[in-house]
């Protein structure tokens, strides 16, 4: 399935969201990436999916909740790669506007150095830009990127497309312990932000199982960057929380559940309230560990079931 949900977003409420990009083609290999590495990291655009076949599968989506009598805020694009590697993002996103819905794109930021990957996210209602830090190393370190990818171009591509974008931009910093939770690059990296004055700036932090052994900051880090990030920006929002546990199931829920697992691991307890609500059966359940469609793993002293995949 491209779409799914509704699932809900700890930014946008209760978001529909669009897997444009299929598992794992990217621009880059985040180290705290919770869909796996990336096993195609491109430096160019093309066709994944057509405009038509993800226009009506969320036509499909959308027909399903009225019969639910439910509701979404956001049609988001959070696929299993850079939404904007898609050449046809910009055709889609237009051709959504008529479902009278907001569209949301969470990008990595890394082709926004092309001018018209800014041009066909413009007409977007919200935008999220990744900005991990303005330090090249740090910035090499946690995101792995393509090599032609150049940091200068993307922070400049940022500004430009500030400078045009006419809804709400929004930034992200992911901390990652002992590379960018330093106060030299909280610093740097925040002075960044507060050039572009965005709607919020997002600090986050890996609450869900990435791809490397990674740690998360502990508190006085995680409290020390969002007091930095407040010395220089107005309106900053920590997310070290998890999302909750409403996950919307339809007609078929073992392929919605697929759907999600494939972008978003979900902890334990969301799990079994998705089967619950779903009237899954556990049988139905367990053989999806048992045939490896899914996995249990332990992640900061939690469970969390996600897509079972060896990229």
């Amino acid at each position: 399935m491209i779409v799914y949900g509704p699932v809900p977003s700890r930014r946008l409420g209760r978001s529909i969201g669009i897997n444009n990009i299929p598992i794992k083609n990217c621009t880059y290999s985040c180290i705290y990436c919770q869909v796996g590495k990336t096993s195609n990291k491109l430096p160019y655009r093309r066709e994944f999916y057509s405009t038509d076949k993800i226009v009506k599968e969320v036509e499909n989506k959308l027909n399903e909740m009225v019969l639910k009598n439910e509701k979404a805020d956001y049609l988001s694009f959070v696929p299993d790669g850079e939404p904007t590697l898609d050449i046809n993002i910009g055709k889609t996103i237009n051709s959504l506007k008529s479902f009278g819905i907001k569209i949301a794109v969470i990008t990595n930021s890394s082709l926004i150095w092309d001018s018209e990957v800014r041009n066909d996210i413009l007409n977007a209602d919200w935008v999220s830009v990744k900005i991990d830090s303005v330090f090249w190393d740090r910035w090499k370190k946690i995101n792995q990127p393509e090599k032609t990818l150049e940091l200068t171009k993307i922070l400049k591509g940022i500004e430009d497309f500030n400078s045009l974008f006419k809804g709400e931009l929004v930034t992200e910093t992911m901390l990652v312990d002992k590379i960018n939770d330093d106060e030299h690059s909280l610093i740097e990296t925040a002075k960044f932000i507060k050039s572009i004055n965005p709607y919020s700036a997002y600090i986050l932090v890996p609450i869900r199982p990435p791809f490397t052994k990674i740690q998360m900051p502990n508190n006085f880090s995680i409290e020390r960057a969002a007091e930095i990030y407040r010395r220089f920006i107005s309106n900053v929002k920590l997310i070290n929380f998890n999302e909750g546990s409403n996950f919307s199931s339809f007609t078929n829920p073992v392929d919605e559940l697929l759907s999600i697992l494939s972008v978003h691991p979900m902890r334990k307890d969301a799990i079994m309230e998705y089967i619950n609500n779903a009237n899954l059966s556990q049988e139905e359940f367990a053989e999806l560990l048992i045939n490896k469609k899914i996995k249990e793993v332990e992640y900061n002293n939690l469970s969390f079931y996600q897509l079972f995949n060896e990229v």
